[in-house]
């Protein structure tokens, strides 16, 4: 088994009055591939925005418990969002790519971080869409406005930005849902490459992809963590009732 990367235990969050996420206990390992599966509305985002605390930027929400990562807890007084938000990237389901040329997205988080030398930016910006594998698409269009590119290449692009500060964890909301089938497939076989690098976590609604792209697959409902095993043993032998229902579509 892989070193553990993240660990929450105990961890509740409540928007004002409303509770969305109830006492999650759970250990994901490093260089896997995580899925959170669930219907709409079980937590799944919600849980997965605890792991680089973009809900702080939401008003009235109350965390308790603790979110554990390579044994600091990210919610103590002393830790830099900043920088934890370089360690734990994020990919959107829509493709959020700024009004700027295929470069200047991808640049933009290393000019940030005080890096300017042109070359060293190139190398960046090459490296990342590397391994976004984008780059053979890209590199005779950097000066080409980013919002030119197809769907998917916008959705591999966004990759390529995340991996532009080189995270350790990357974290990414349904990145396929809004793809067609060809596209998927690419962003499928991306992230079984990212992992020999990043820790990646995914919530998808679609199972086939849990099913095809983790190593271990997390069902959610309700805003309770209802069973977390190997992906294979959750589609083939589940051990809840409920987690079973779900994947076999009798749920709801």
């Amino acid at each position: 088994m892989k070193e553990i990367k993240i660990v929450t235990e105990n961890l509740n969050l409540f928007y004002g009055n409303a509770q969305a996420l109830k006492n999650i206990s759970v250990e994901i390992p490093e260089k896997r591939v995580t899925a959170f599966i669930g219907p709409s509305g079980c937590g799944k985002t919600t849980f997965l925005r605890t792991i680089n605390r973009l809900n702080d930027l939401i008003d009235d929400v109350k965390i308790t418990g603790t979110v554990t990562i390579d044994d600091t807890n990210i919610y103590d007084k002393d830790v830099d969002v900043v920088n934890l938000r370089k360690k734990v990237g994020m990919v959107f389901q829509k493709s959020n790519l700024f009004p700027k040329s295929v470069f200047e997205n991808v640049a933009f988080a290393p000019r940030l971080s005080g890096i300017t030398d042109k070359d060293e930016l190139m190398e960046i910006v090459e490296r990342s869409a590397i391994q976004a594998a984008i780059w053979d698409e890209i590199k005779d269009r950097l000066d080409e406005s980013a919002l030119s590119l197809s769907g998917g290449q916008q959705q591999r692009l966004c990759i390529a930005r995340t991996l532009a500060v080189q995270p350790e964890i990357v974290l990414m909301d349904e990145p396929a849902s809004a793809l067609d089938p060809a596209s998927t497939t690419k962003i499928e076989e991306l992230i079984f490459e990212l992992k020999k690098d990043f820790t990646i976590v995914i919530v998808t609604h679609n199972m086939q992809q849990a099913a095809r792209a983790s190593d271990m697959t997390a069902f959610f409902n309700m805003g309770e963590l209802i069973e977390y095993d190997r992906t294979s043993r959750i589609f083939t032998n589940p051990a809840k009732k409920q987690t079973e229902d779900y994947i076999c579509g009798r749920f709801g």
